[in-house]
């Protein structure tokens, strides 16, 4: 379980990087400062949880168990709903996805119901296991 989850929080932390440098540069002249600060808080949020999925492969060296592994799950959810919503939200008019806005909407706080609930059981598993 440990080794899985340091993969992809080593894999997703090195994307992340990619994804900040290419809003910084890329997106930067291309989009207004309101869809730039969309992306941003995106990158944010994504870098966070890679550092909270870190902290979970480490965590899961000396006291595995199956609520590290769904806090996972709930993190790498969180990312792809959260911040991938708003990177297409911020990127809406280059990608021609404008209507999509009214799906795309409700998805970020279902990803950041996953960071809630990730933190919850991180949190529980810690009571039961430290």
């Amino acid at each position: 379980m440990a080794k899985w989850i340091l993969t992809i929080a080593s894999f997703l932390g090195a994307f992340t990087v990619v994804l900040g440098a290419f809003g910084a540069h890329g997106l930067k002249k291309r989009l207004d400062e309101y869809s730039i600060g969309i992306f941003h808080t995106g990158i944010e949020y994504q870098f966070y949880h890679v550092g909270a999925l870190l902290v979970l492969g480490i965590l899961a060296t000396k006291f595995p168990g199956a609520l590290l592994q769904w806090a996972a799950v709930l993190f790498l959810m969180g990312i792809v709903f959260f911040s991938g919503s708003l990177y297409l939200l911020a990127t809406r008019s280059l990608l021609g996805i404008e209507s999509w806005s009214g799906i795309l909407g409700p998805i970020t706080p279902l990803g950041g119901l996953c960071f809630i609930a990730g933190w919850i059981l991180l949190s529980v598993h810690v009571m039961k296991n430290l």
